[in-house]
């Protein structure tokens, strides 16, 4: 696509649509325009339109995915619908006569069945995609980018804390916020707190231990939230507090805390990875970075401010979607030369993942990541 405009369309603008608008219009001096965006709730179409208005931007709108598809509009598309919904929408893009460049966001379907070819089901995402060449699918798996674990992450790839044996990913947080018509308040339409919350951390715990995992234990329950909320009669089932444990091949273990009744925490996450020769710690929103090497002990623990200068703005992420939305443009613009940052067999096993420890709560066992992959939960 060389130096002209980039047309993006967004199908679901919702909050996350929404924010994905903001961040790409920073992104203006880097030779980007969103010209259109899909959504059937009629307030989040006039929220995104007076968004694009107090931007001076131009924007057509539609009331479905399919309708901006055939309109021609659009180079590259973000999908922020509700998680139940990617699979058939990445089917319908990928599927599609134009050529359309994906940035979906986490996580990349529900199930494993839905992300790819298990058994009885055919033709799901990742196969889709592999027919597809000309298009690049990229998943919105930005906490990689987030500056204080970004700097963790070059800490780990550099061999200084050793071979990694621990990682452990600590999110205490407040509640799910509320979403169009309440869909993320039950499993069905989420994956589950595990899926659609936490794919993140089990990205990220794969990429700190440099292997795949094999099989997951948790524990968790709905303790505080949601718990006198009803919607058409039904009561949420979304967990919102977890321990989960998760193996890896290489032997090392990850661990998630997760409590989402924890509004009165300094830090949302913490994340902390221990190899056989030292440990390093990232701290958000505080954004420091800590490492220290065993033969130095606590005197010889260093600490920065993780930051990057690239950053036009912060939002919801820290920064995170802004640096994700630059790494995939230049993705597009390298045509194939350059590798996604986080490619589809990412968001796949993130699910997979997710997936294990859910159903490790429902059956009190451990479960495999090759149980749920052949089975396709």
């Amino acid at each position: 696509m060389g130096d002209k405009v980039v047309k993006y369309g967004i199908i679901g603008v919702g909050m996350m649509g929404r924010e994905h608008l903001i961040n790409l219009y920073h992104l203006k001096t880097e030779g980007v325009a969103v010209v259109a965006v899909a959504d059937p709730h009629p307030p989040s179409q006039q929220q995104a339109l007076n968004l694009a208005h107090s931007f001076n931007w131009p924007l057509q709108v539609f009331s479905g995915h399919k309708e901006l598809l055939d309109s021609g509009l659009c180079d590259v598309l973000v999908v922020s619908t509700p998680n139940m919904t990617h699979c058939e929408i990445l089917m319908d893009i990928l599927n599609h006569t134009k050529t359309h460049h994906v940035l979906v966001e986490k996580p990349l379907c529900t199930t494993v069945a839905d992300c790819r070819k298990v058994g009885k089901y055919k033709h799901k995402v990742i196969d889709a995609a592999k027919s597809r060449s000309d298009v690049l699918v990229q998943v919105g798996l930005e906490y990689r980018f987030m500056p204080p674990v970004a700097k963790l992450i070059d800490i780990v790839k550099c061999g200084t804390l050793g071979q990694v044996k621990m990682v452990a990913i600590r999110e205490h947080r407040f509640p799910f916020l509320v979403k169009v018509n309440n869909w993320n308040r039950f499993n069905c339409n989420s994956g589950g707190t595990l899926v659609e919350k936490c794919c993140h951390f089990f990205d990220l715990m794969r990429l700190f231990a440099g292997a795949n995992p094999v099989r997951v234990m948790a524990s968790g329950a709905i303790d505080v939230n949601h718990k006198d909320e009803s919607y058409d009669g039904k009561v949420p089932d979304i967990i919102d507090n977890a321990y989960v444990i998760v193996e890896f091949e290489n032997g090392s273990r990850g661990m998630l805390d997760l409590c989402m009744f924890a509004e009165g925490s300094k830090n949302e996450q913490e994340i902390s990875v221990v190899g056989d020769s030292g440990k390093g710690e990232a701290f958000v929103p505080e954004n420091i970075v800590r490492w220290g090497m065993r033969v130095e002990g606590r005197e010889g623990v260093k600490a920065l401010k993780a930051e990057d200068d690239r950053i036009k703005y912060d939002g919801l992420h820290h920064g995170s979607s802004y640096l994700e939305h630059l790494q995939f443009l230049s993705a597009i613009r390298a045509k194939g030369a350059q590798a996604l940052a986080v490619d589809l067999h990412d968001g796949l096993v993130s699910v997979a993942i997710g997936v294990a420890a859910q159903l490790s709560i429902e059956k009190g066992r451990f479960v495999t990541i090759e149980e749920v992959m052949e089975l396709g939960f």
